[in-house]
């Protein structure tokens, strides 16, 4: 899984990035066709910090999670918890094997 991670208007630290990196190396858990995680930190907003954290899958499927608050690594916690909804949700759409089809009426 590629990892990336960049800043604007605030400086990446290392403790930021190992954070950032382990909260997003659980992704694949959820969903396992995800290949690039890319996160965002921008930190222009008067002090409060936005996280947009991109993972992108294959067959083109991208999933964007995003959070603006005070602290960087909370933001990052909670953007992360929104992408695993999305992941589990779609797995799940696709593991469910009991819809019918339009044809099949009773």
């Amino acid at each position: 899984m590629l990892f990336t991670i960049s800043g604007k208007h605030i400086d990446i630290t290392e403790a930021i990035r190992r954070h950032a990196e382990q909260k997003t190396s659980k992704l694949p858990k959820y969903y396992n066709s995800i290949n690039q995680v890319e996160v965002i930190i921008d930190g222009s907003q008067g002090g409060n910090a936005s996280v947009e954290i991109i993972a992108r899958a294959e067959h083109g499927k991208v999933f964007v999670g995003s959070e603006t608050g005070e602290d960087a690594y909370r933001c990052i916690d909670m953007a992360v918890h929104k992408l695993e909804r999305q992941l589990r949700r779609v797995k799940g759409k696709e593991r469910n094997h009991k819809h019918m089809g339009g044809a099949e009426q009773f």
